[in-house]
């Protein structure tokens, strides 16, 4: 796995092998990484323009918050997942992540049309707050 520019680490897993033309060029039809977090690790607030579905894999319960699609995060709502657990993070919807624990935790998550880091933002300006109190 590569150290991911959000935090964590990822390594892609699958590409589609057909195309489609998005407003933005040219994107496969869907990819999937798989992303881990180790404990105190903690995913930036970050966007990407296309859907991306969430599929907890292994390890501790994660942490998926979601902060809306202005031009900042907003009031952050919390998804736990865990065994079986997923959540669809809509287009250009904010999302940070955290391991809900002290334990490492794997996800797979899906992307379509396929991710491309040209469709990717981070927010820097922003202190880690994923609305759960510690």
């Amino acid at each position: 796995m590569a150290p991911h520019p959000e935090g964590g680490w990822y390594r892609e897993t699958w590409r589609h092998e057909q195309f489609v033309d998005t407003g933005q060029g040219r994107r496969r039809l869907a990819t999937c990484v798989s992303f881990l977090l180790q404990p105190g690790e903690v995913s930036a607030w970050h966007r990407v323009r296309s859907p991306e579905l969430w599929l907890w894999q292994g390890g501790g319960p994660v942490i998926v918050s979601t902060g809306g699609t202005g031009n900042a995060p907003g009031k952050a709502v919390a998804h736990e997942l865990h065994v079986g657990g997923q959540h669809l993070v809509e287009p250009d919807e904010w999302q940070t992540a955290r391991p809900a624990g002290d334990e490492a935790t794997l996800m797979a998550c899906v992307v379509s049309p396929g991710f491309d880091f040209a469709d990717f933002s981070l927010f820097d300006d922003v202190a880690f707050d994923d609305g759960i109190a510690s």
